[in-house]
């Protein structure tokens, strides 16, 4: 018994002798993410805006507005007159499929469509299919950085495409402060950023295009009932985004709107 009270004795000196502490170490750092920033803009113009429309894509190219639109039998590839609202069909989809986002590269218009996997190729000049690729995953917004193709799927990830192949050559999650951001729908890229429609939701976010941290968000709420403009049943959510560099301004509008608006950011 002597024995054992001498051995504990001996571990408690020890284990005095170790200086044990369960202190925090108040100096380690957390890299916190910082939440993204409200991002204030002017409205420059209000323009009419065909209330036929279910908007999935827009971009602006050559001093012309284009519109794709979806829903089946109603999906077609347009040509926006900004002053009268007026539009010229370019291209009708069979009545099958869905259309989804238009983006423009290299003289060719690439529209997507929602659950088809059917990518239609256009020749910019005249409107007529050149090619078709199959695309893996639902087709919801597309633009390009001037070298490929960005394409979302109703996720958090944005896919950076070959434009010659469809191939996927990268992939970037998009995340706030709170997480990965789903339902990430119509695309823009401006100067080394994408601005992305939310599905659903009134709000314009913006993507650090080599991160993918959302740094911004541009609140489009009640913007409608703001301007005076006509809520009727079928008017949809916000989604459209388009960019005149020229202008530096951003075009937006949603489905169904009976308006666009002409925006610059402050």
């Amino acid at each position: 018994m002597q024995s054992i009270l001498k051995l504990l004795l001996g571990i408690i000196i020890i284990l005095a002798g170790c200086n044990v502490s369960t202190e925090v170490n108040e100096n380690v750092e957390i890299n916190a993410v910082a939440a993204p920033v409200n991002i204030n803009y002017s409205i420059v113009k209000i323009y009419p805006h065909d209330t036929s429309s279910y908007t999935q894509g827009l971009f602006w190219h050559n001093n012309k507005l284009y519109e794709g639109t979806g829903m089946r039998g109603q999906s077609k590839i347009l040509v926006d007159d900004l002053l009268s609202g007026k539009r010229t069909i370019k291209v009708t989809l069979p009545p099958t499929d869905f259309g989804e986002g238009i983006a423009i590269l290299n003289n060719k218009i690439y529209q997507l469509t929602w659950q088809e996997h059917k990518v239609y190729v256009y020749n910019a000049a005249n409107f007529v299919k050149e090619k078709e690729f199959e695309w893996p995953y639902e087709g919801w917004g597309i633009t390009t950085n001037g070298k490929q193709l960005l394409i979302s799927t109703g996720g958090s990830n944005i896919y950076f495409v070959n434009p010659e192949s469809f191939k996927i050559e990268r992939t970037l999650g998009v995340s706030d402060n709170n997480g990965y951001v789903a339902n990430l729908n119509e695309l823009e890229f401006v100067d080394s950023s994408i601005y992305a429609n939310i599905w659903m939701k009134d709000i314009i976010v913006k993507i650090n295009e080599k991160s993918g941290q959302v740094e911004g968000v541009l609140d489009f709420s009640n913007l409608l009932q703001k301007t005076n403009q006509p809520i009727v049943q079928t008017t949809d959510v916000l989604n459209g985004i388009a960019y005149d560099d020229e202008k530096k301004s951003f075009y937006i509008t949603g489905k169904y709107w009976p308006a666009l608006y002409e925006v610059k950011l402050n």
